[in-house]
């Protein structure tokens, strides 16, 4: 079984053993035509609860960030300790947004970057520079061989438009979008277009410092944080860009997780016995952003009120 199939098995096969917990979404189809596939977790409400959305697999070359997703799944679901975590917030993750590129790396190309759509002289558009927000400025190319070609026109992919029209369906209640990448151990923020920073740059700012500092005392292990043109590089039409201003999803993050401490393209090969820690340390991060989250949204509670009004944050 490849590596597409397992992912799609596993999400299915909790939607067997789990169907009062999870539903399995198919939500489009990739250009060769295979399923995109979300699975929404939660514990009942009426679509009233806030949402947190992840993805995770824009780049194929990054397995680690599909990893992360279904280990995010995994402890949702799976884990007794962990039901508190879906009591008060829905989840909706896809654990792989570029399925036929990820198929790519596993027999043809290990570190293939982008989707698999065919182009005049060379495949494939890098889903990351694809959505109609500030597409193809600064940090993108329109050279549609270049491992950031934007394509043709913003929206021109599959992958890009369903991702999209799932986060604009469910943009009233989501609450908190994560995209997960690798191997730059970063967790950033908009702007990726522009070094300037966003409205709630703050707000934004010491959230992912809370969240650098959750992973910090699991294992020491240091992640940087900061907006993604300042930490990483210019980037334009990107997924959190798009969700951070058009989709009005003011919690907006891009995690770069940790790598193999290797230059370059050997990066992204993380050792099999480091993947528990890479994945395990970030969920505790992760624990931080729901808890904010949860907390942020929780109206009803007075002494909740209160700290909000005094809060950092706020």
């Amino acid at each position: 079984m490849n590596g597409v199939a397992r992912i799609q098995d596993y999400l299915n096969r909790l939607n067997v053993t789990h169907n009062k917990l999870v539903a399995v979404i198919n939500y489009g189809v990739s250009n060769e035509n295979r399923n995109l596939t979300a699975i929404k977790i939660s514990t009942g409400g009426r679509n009233r609860k806030p949402l947190i959305f992840v993805d995770a697999g824009i780049h194929a070359r990054e397995w680690i960030s599909p990893a992360q997703a279904l280990y995010l799944i995994n402890q949702l679901v799976e884990n007794p300790n962990a039901t508190s975590f879906s009591r008060n917030v829905d989840w909706l993750i896809i654990p792989l947004v570029n399925p036929d590129g990820y198929e790519y790396t596993h027999t043809a190309d290990r570190f293939w970057r982008k989707n698999r759509a065919k182009g005049r002289l060379c495949r494939g558009v890098d889903l990351n520079r694809n959505f109609d927000f500030q597409w193809s400025q600064a940090g993108a190319s329109d050279d549609e061989c270049s491992s950031t070609y934007a394509g043709p026109r913003a929206f021109s992919e599959p992958e890009s438009v369903a991702l999209s029209t799932l986060i604009a369906e469910n943009a009233h209640r989501i609450k908190l979008y994560v995209s997960f990448h690798a191997a730059a151990q970063s967790i950033l923020y908009p702007w990726g277009y522009t070094e300037g920073l966003p409205n709630n740059g703050r707000e934004l700012h010491k959230l992912a410092a809370q969240v650098s500092d959750a992973v910090h005392q699991l294992h020491g292990t240091e992640y940087r944080v900061g907006t993604f043109a300042n930490i990483l590089y210019l980037g334009s039409g990107t997924s959190c860009d798009w969700a951070y201003s058009v989709a009005n999803v003011k919690l907006a993050y891009t995690i770069e997780l940790r790598g193999s401490n290797l230059t370059h393209k050997s990066r992204f090969e993380i050792p099999t016995n480091n993947i528990f820690t890479v994945v395990s340390e970030m969920f505790e991060g992760l624990k931080a952003l729901h808890l904010y989250v949860e907390w942020k949204n929780s109206p009803y509670d007075p002494f909740m009120s209160r700290l909000k009004r005094w809060s950092l944050f706020v």
